[in-house]
């Protein structure tokens, strides 16, 4: 029979975990909502905007003008790996380490091997993942979570670029969750640099043959519009994994609650048992003396 103060102990501890779950499930809630308002906010403005820069790079080709939309032969690769700093929120960040890791081997085998693959982290469960396995992070930059706007992040994007335009890599990988909803993230590798051409649809073949008249010119769209794309690509992707940090969050919460409950339960009945049967223990001991008393 189980110790009726272990037991006992064992509820009282449960029943403070599903306190703390339970405050984490209403702070991530609140977070939640203000990290889903500015990613909700922002993707009309930045998906606008990736329609233009993927036309004017359709448009462009590989001319000299297209810097960041020219394509070379893979030799160098940079991968942006976006996690949480904090854990806590389910399987959120290693589905994101276990889809570098898939990249690493389906997409760029041997690279890393061969040193020709390089990592920034974006998050501390990322660099201390790639750190302690020996594998090449270049920068670390978990510190955009303590303030997160676009004019902290605009020139970490500004030296991706840079280093894509001066051939230090080939191409730029970001790889993320992205924010659906509260319970669901999508876990997404997006091609970053270069940037890739609209694909021609054959029902809108007939747009295609229209050249559109840029003002004021297409130069200079190339020279302000495009970097600023990418900025707000780039600053779109950490406002996802934000928003599906707090939902991912939330989520565990919320399930960890729930299972702390059930247990609670489990624990109760079965300390009443074990109280039940001590209680009967104690009374056939007494009948039992009782009965020896009278012989």
């Amino acid at each position: 029979m189980p110790n009726l103060k272990e037991i006992r102990v064992r509820i009282a501890s449960v029943n403070s975990t599903k306190q703390i779950t339970s405050a984490m499930k209403m702070v991530s809630a609140a977070k939640l909502r203000r990290a889903q308002d500015a990613i909700i906010q922002l993707r009309p403005y930045a998906g606008k905007l990736n329609d233009i820069l993927n036309s004017i790079s359709a448009n462009l080709g590989n001319s000299n003008d297209n810097v960041y939309g020219k394509s070379r032969n893979v030799n160098r690769v940079l991968l942006v790996v976006i996690t949480s700093n904090k854990g806590l929120c389910g399987a959120f960040n290693a589905n994101v380490i276990k889809k570098a890791l898939q990249l690493m081997v389906e997409k760029y085998p041997g690279y890393h091997e061969q040193g020709r693959l390089e990592l920034i982290t974006i998050g501390k469960k990322a660099y201390d993942f790639f750190r302690t396995r020996n594998f090449k992070v270049v920068k670390n930059y978990s510190n955009l979570y303590e303030k997160l706007d676009f004019d902290r992040v605009s020139p970490v994007a500004q030296e991706i670029m840079d280093s894509y335009a001066n051939r230090e890599y080939d191409q730029v990988t970001l790889v993320y969750n992205q924010f659906k909803n509260a319970a669901v993230q999508i876990l997404t590798d997006d091609q970053f640099l270069p940037v890739k051409p609209q694909k021609k649809d054959k029902s809108k073949e007939f747009a295609q043959h229209f050249d559109f008249i840029y003002e004021p010119s297409q130069e200079y769209m190339v020279k302000e519009l495009v970097p600023r794309s990418l900025k707000i690509h780039f600053y779109k992707a950490l406002l996802d994994s934000h928003a599906a940090e707090h939902g991912a969050r939330m989520t565990a919460m919320h399930k960890a609650t729930d299972n702390a409950n059930e247990l609670v339960k489990d624990l109760t009945l079965t300390f009443n048992k074990a109280r039940q049967g001590a209680i009967t223990k104690e009374i056939l001991e007494i009948v039992g003396g009782a009965n020896a008393l009278k012989k």
